[in-house]
């Protein structure tokens, strides 16, 4: 038996707890009361629990982070012991709130996985390492690639083990409540990483608890002028705003229990966040909003909601267009309730929400609450209905195996994270529920279902009439998607009229299967006509011994996805032919045995320009020793970069960027020279040496745009050595700067930089 799942007095007992706020640090000072106080909750809920594992991760963690202290100068346990509160308020299984105990000794410590997993198991020593891989993520990479990168782990990291990201979630809550001992600069990007990622997801998994107040403390942080008026405004009118919730509860109180239905109820105001959002999307002022008041009413049974919904809707006068049935259609985070908002006393508007205590359990704690401890098995907590329960994650997975582009899997999922919208539900012929975003059409539905049957569409039935494929679905429409298996696949136009992520994402994937073809002939077709105007013979370099090193360095599994790469644009033909040909050299040549290039090298030995780098000095050149090298001012290489060398007649070897057009384009008599270089380990880790690095700047013509870069390399302190601009009639301009940096490390955090410059559209590094 469920001690907490779905006992009814429970259920109640979580109810009447519910406006009593999670647990902040300021209600407690030092770790011994801390984990008094952790132990008091878990003995609420759990009153047979064993809690000697709990006290075990404690002395561990305890002594783990005995010498290190936080931002605000508390001993850093503090840390993991509000995390394991927040945890335990939540109600979560001993295994869970023993790895949040931990769930730093492994990053911040000498303390090992393998350590976590002999002294306590290894389904802990698991979470804890979850936990650790999302901290060591960067949300706040500047390429899109990184950031998608970063976001995929998190997900996958989730589908492994849902309570590593409920742990990560209660890290983040405790980070954000401490968050006024940071920088302010840090304090935004903290707020900032919560806003778009950790509260959307906490919502998606259901925990309200938790999402309400990352939303508002992210608020306090992003916007503290319009967090302060806000709470300064609602404070200013709270007795009246009170007199008004509780003169509504009570009246309510007495029609329902006069109706002989158990029921809780209670009145809130509803939080900053969500009063602001109104403010935004209704272009209002707080005192144009209406709806911030809400009652709620918590009952038995289901049949007890509907019934209260009856005596509410004759108490007070419904309106229009307001009453929503979460019950008959829950939300995809589980959620259930009936919303309906009604005119009260004086012409005020307020909403009423009707729910079970099972309801308002799911509500409250989502995802968490199928991570209760359980009795049987040891105490050992059981997945029953998780699985059903996570389409949503399940979907982000499926588009992580189908996307390869990061840039169309990042805009899929911050439009599938827009848990503001609302949504539309519709029935199948057969009756099956369907819920999409509003405003979504036919196409929209046919996805939903299946992509085989979006892709053979060729019209729609709704409620029995035939309708535009542009037809925005209403709540209700009972949908009939008409098919042909002549139809000729979906409509670039379509693209423009769907809603949901589901179905934008599966059209790309048809045009993308579908133009494959027509982009690998293209692609043939072109690295042909590139090697027959350079004079290559294509065929001593296309073996897979020179194929499977290219498709590994442009991250392709074969050799028609090169080919198709070609064909759109994505790759050009001399990056091909490049890596094929250094394959191939490596191969062939004997250690330099052209009797040209050995004299050159002699002359150069003997020579030694003092001008010069050695290859001592950064650069390795295969077979060579103390070789004179200098680097090409036509790609300017720095540390981090793939290189080459190319020995010249008396000037020793000039080292390029395998991507540098002048090696790409190299005459096929003068390929015998290139030779294989690279960066020594301690140039690109440790070297304080500065080398030169070009780009171009491509920005909108805009007043102060070059003052803005200027100032991108100043905070930096990144020495510029020239700066020129070239300005087009059309209103664009080029931005050509040379500077010095260390490598290709630095170089990724000043272009990420410059990329959020107003008017900057796009930056590419000089290649020849």
């Amino acid at each position: 038996m469920d001690i907490i799942g779905n006992g009814l007095e429970m259920a109640k007992k979580i109810a009447k707890k519910d406006h009593a706020s999670l647990s902040t640090p300021a209600d407690f000072t030092e770790p011994e009361i801390l984990y008094d106080k952790l132990i008091e909750i878990i003995r609420n809920y759990h009153p047979s629990a064993d809690l000697s594992m709990i006290e075990k991760a404690y002395k561990i963690a305890y002594n783990a982070h005995k010498d290190q202290y936080r931002k605000s100068g508390e001993p850093y346990i503090i840390h993991p012991l509000c995390v394991a509160i927040i945890l335990a308020e939540l109600e979560l299984d001993k295994e869970t709130i023993v790895a949040g105990i931990l769930h730093d000794v492994v990053e911040d410590t000498i303390c090992t996985v393998e350590e976590l997993s002999v002294e306590f198991s290894d389904e802990i020593a698991l979470l804890v390492d979850g936990v650790t891989k999302l901290t060591n993520l960067n949300y706040q990479a500047d390429k899109v690639e990184l950031q998608a990168e970063n976001l995929r782990k998190m997900f996958l990291a989730m589908a492994k083990d849902i309570r590593v990201i409920l742990i990560k979630l209660a890290d983040r809550l405790h980070n954000m409540r401490t968050l006024q001992y940071m920088k302010p600069e840090k304090q935004r990007e903290k707020a900032r990483e919560t806003m778009d990622i950790y509260a959307p997801i906490a919502q998606r998994l259901g925990i309200s608890k938790i999402k309400i107040e990352l939303d508002d403390l992210s608020l306090k942080y992003l916007e503290p002028e319009v967090y302060t008026d806000l709470l300064e405004k609602i404070e200013t009118k709270k007795s009246d705003r009170e007199a008004f919730i509780n003169g509504i509860v009570e009246e309510v109180t007495f029609h329902i229990k006069n109706a002989n239905i158990d029921a809780d109820i209670d009145g809130r105001v509803k939080h900053l966040f969500s009063i602001y959002r109104k403010m935004l999307n209704q272009n209002k002022t707080l005192e144009q909003i209406y709806d911030l008041f809400a009652v709620r009413i918590i009952v038995e049974t289901v049949k007890d909601c509907y019934a209260a919904l009856g005596i509410i809707h004759e108490m007070y006068k419904p309106i229009p267009g307001r009453f929503k049935d979460y019950i008959a259609m829950p939300k995809p985070n589980m959620y259930q309730s009936l919303h309906t908002t009604l005119i009260g006393p004086n012409g005020q508007p307020f909403e009423i929400q009707i729910r079970t205590y099972e309801m308002h359990r799911i509500a409250e704690y989502g995802i968490a609450a199928h991570w209760k401890y359980k009795e049987g098995s040891d105490g050992k907590n059981t997945k029953d209905n998780e699985e059903a329960k996570l389409t949503w994650l399940r979907q982000i997975l499926e588009w992580q195996r189908e996307m390869s582009d990061n840039k169309e899997f990042l805009s899929l999922l911050k439009s599938d994270l827009d848990l503001f919208s609302e949504s539309v539900y519709c029935f199948t012929p057969s009756g099956d529920v369907k819920n999409l975003p509003t405003g979504s059409t036919p196409v929209d539905f046919a996805y939903s279902i299946h992509s085989a049957v979006g892709n053979k569409m060729v019209g729609a039935r709704v409620n029995g009439k035939l309708v535009n494929i542009n037809y925005q679905i209403q709540n209700g429409d009972r949908i009939e998607i008409l098919t042909s298996q002549n139809s000729k696949g979906p409509s670039r136009d379509w693209l423009s009229q769907v809603k949901s992520t589901q179905a934008k994402n599966k059209i790309n994937q048809w045009f993308k299967a579908q133009l494959k073809e027509d982009n690998i002939i293209r692609g043939k077709e072109m690295l042909q006509a590139y090697c027959k105007t350079k004079s290559i013979v294509l065929s001593d370099l296309l073996k897979p011994e020179f194929m499977n090193p290219c498709m590994q360095k442009y991250g392709f599994r074969d050799w028609d996805s090169v080919y198709a790469a070609l064909g759109h644009g994505g790759l050009k033909e001399g990056q091909v032919i490049n890596k094929l040909q250094e394959c191939y050299m490596k191969k062939h040549r004997k250690e330099i045995t052209d009797e040209r290039v050995m004299e050159t090298v002699q002359e150069v030995k003997e020579n030694k320009p003092a001008s010069i780098r050695k290859s001592k000095g950064g650069i390795v050149v295969e077979g060579i020793h103390d070789v004179a090298v200098r680097f090409s001012k036509c790609c300017s290489p720095v540390p981090g970069d793939e290189i080459i060398g190319f020995v010249t007649r008396g000037r020793g070897v000039s080292i390029h960027r395998t991507d540098c057009i002048n090696i790409i384009q190299l005459p096929e008599e003068d390929r015998v020279r290139l030779i294989e270089a690279e960066w020594s380990t301690s140039s690109v880790k440790t070297s304080s040496e500065l080398y030169t690095a070009e780009i171009k700047i491509y920005a909108k013509n805009r007043t102060g745009v070059l003052v803005d870069v200027s100032k991108a390399f100043t905070e930096d302190k990144i020495d510029v050595t020239s700066m020129t601009v070239r300005t087009s009639k059309q209103g664009t301009a080029t931005i050509s700067v040379a500077f010095d940096i260390q490598g290709v490390e630095q170089l990724g955090v000043i272009c990420g930089k410059l990329r959020n410059v107003d008017g900057v559209i796009d930056i590419e590094r000089t290649s020849g």
